[in-house]
């Protein structure tokens, strides 16, 4: 394909980029990934998604393929030396969409299907091969100087936008002049995959499903590693103790040495093993002009929590949607800053949740350790911070300025029944505003002028109400208990599943809709005189 000027420049490969591609392709947006090389990385890094981004993957053409490359996740669970429980969090509880709170993958399989993905998207354009050495904008659009990492060609791509995606040495964070928060957490950890041999499970080899051994000694993870094929990947995580060199760490004698307590040469074979110095870093900016950051190249956060990869997959998300309304010209490019409005403060939050559960596990002294253990038997310590909702932004807000109730909650998904056939909600909405209605017909209760507003914003009204044209009936329950429980008969959701806002009464639905189109006028997008004037007759 060629293009004078793409949509959206993306540069970086990995899991983010292939998540923003996809999602930005399926939109008919025309876009450029840039790449220095020209195979992908083969070796595993992250092992899960939580139930919000398998959901956002499914949203996005992959439901058919993401349930042969995931592992519902089990119980994680945090023993002390003596395998006596301090901690547990439930990841195989049902989650709000649908599924277990966490799924766990295989990284390289993962990639593998989102690059399959991408591949069908007609107006995205892969440089594989080519790396940036510069980033430039005027006025009107991002110029990237290309090299070819073999020939040394050059060349020069320009687009609207350009999101770096380019890891944690990011040229694009350094461009734009973003300089990195240091959260305080540093520690140096030995990670080992394994698959496990035919026949071998973790049963017979006596594992936690999933867990981290807390023991002083030697502070230990042992975790699901996800699925390809038949094939069944674990892992673990060994922490460097002061005074050890890492090259005797990664000596595969060494390795075999951690090892041996769990597994042996007849149990696993060793896919790979690597010390990684796990962060939390921040940086301290995200955008300039038409420019933005995403992924490790935005914030870096302990593994613990497994919300790295998870955290990159949400700015992907968050940056589609308001590009899509952009790139339409639904909105100017102010609604870009709500970006990191949204996005910083849950990731500080999340990158808080892992910080906490790592300073669980990473203590090397007994003494400490005997200190947490009592803390966490007696029922003292201080429980897990919990995990964030969207805190600002486009949400709706009360008169005196908090957050309204329910807003920025996580909105269920549901098996819809729509005139006898049964499909995800998600594929009705299709990555558009919703009105969500039970018991009431919106059509009803608003003037024509604000139905025809809504529809130019590709607001989806869906009613919860068999008896309603159109309507649709929950077959799971969820979306019914999540009206009940904060007693609204409407909520408006935005494109990512976040709520805006909720109505208890007729009356507040009229007042609801009048909040949502003045945020959205507020966040830069175009009035509703304009927006009904880009509509056909």
């Amino acid at each position: 394909m060629s293009i004078d000027v793409y949509d959206v420049v993306q540069v970086g490969y990995g899991p983010v980029s292939e998540s923003l591609a996809l999602m930005l392709g399926r939109q008919g947006r025309h876009v450029a990934v840039v790449e220095r090389w020209t195979t992908r990385y083969p070796l595993p890094r992250a092992v899960c998604i939580d139930h919000e981004l398998y959901r956002v993957l499914a949203a996005n053409g992959m439901g058919e393929i993401l349930p042969s490359v995931t592992q519902p996740g089990p119980l994680y669970q945090w023993f002390n030396a003596d395998w006596n429980e301090l901690l547990v969090i439930d990841w195989s509880s049902p989650s709000i969409s649908g599924g277990p709170e966490v799924n766990f993958v295989h990284q390289p399989t993962l990639e593998q299907a989102l690059d399959d993905a991408v591949a069908k998207q007609p107006t995205v354009d892969l440089h594989l091969g080519w790396e940036m050495t510069e980033v430039t904008q005027d006025d009107n659009l991002v110029h990237a100087r290309l090299r070819h990492c073999e020939t040394g060609e050059e060349k020069t791509i320009s687009a609207r936008y350009l999101v770096g995606c380019d890891g944690a040495n990011s040229l694009v964070r350094e461009t734009i002049g973003g300089e990195r928060e240091d959260r305080g957490f540093e520690a140096d950890w030995l990670v080992i995959d394994v698959m496990l041999k035919d026949g071998v499970t973790i049963e017979k080899l006596g594992l936690p499903a999933a867990g981290q051994y807390c023991n002083p000694v030697r502070p230990t993870t042992i975790v699901p590693a996800g699925i390809r094929g038949d094939k069944v990947f674990r892992r673990w995580e060994f922490m460097r103790l002061p005074g050890e060199r890492i090259e005797d760490l990664e000596s595969e004698e060494k390795v075999w040495s951690l090892l041996e307590r769990w597994a042996g040469p007849n149990d696993i074979e060793i896919v790979r093993h690597k010390v990684y110095n796990f962060r939390s870093l921040m940086a301290s900016k995200w955008r300039a002009g038409r420019i933005m950051v995403a992924g490790d190249a935005a914030h870096v956060m302990p593994p613990f929590m497994g919300q790295g990869m998870c955290a990159g997959m949400r700015d992907a998300w968050n940056l589609a949607w308001k590009l899509g309304f952009i790139l339409d010209g639904k909105a100017d490019d102010s609604l870009l800053d709500t970006y990191e409005i949204e996005r910083r403060p849950h990731v500080s939050q999340v990158t808080d949740i892992s910080i906490y559960l790592g300073k669980i596990i990473c203590i090397p002294d007994s003494q400490a350790a005997a200190e947490r253990d009592k803390a966490f038997l007696d029922g003292s310590a201080e429980p897990p911070p919990p995990f964030p909702s969207l805190t600002s932004g486009i949400v709706r807000r009360a008169e005196d300025g908090s957050l309204a109730k329910g807003a920025g909650l996580l909105s269920p998904h549901v098996t819809i029944s729509r005139n006898g056939n049964h499909m995800r909600l998600d594929a009705l909405i299709e990555s558009n505003f919703a009105l969500h209605c039970r018991g009431v017909d919106p059509h009803s209760l608003l003037s024509p002028e604000v139905i025809q507003t809504l529809i130019a914003l590709d607001v989806r009204i869906i009613s919860f109400d068999q008896y309603t044209p159109g309507g649709v009936v929950d077959l799971d329950g969820r979306m019914d208990a999540f009206f009940e429980t904060n007693g609204w008969i409407a909520m408006l959701v935005r494109p990512d599943f976040y709520v805006y806002g909720g109505a208890g009464t007729s009356d507040d639905l009229q007042s609801l809709i009048d909040d949502f189109l003045s945020d959205l006028r507020a966040a830069g997008f175009a009035t509703a005189a304009a927006l009904l004037a880009t509509q056909p007759d």
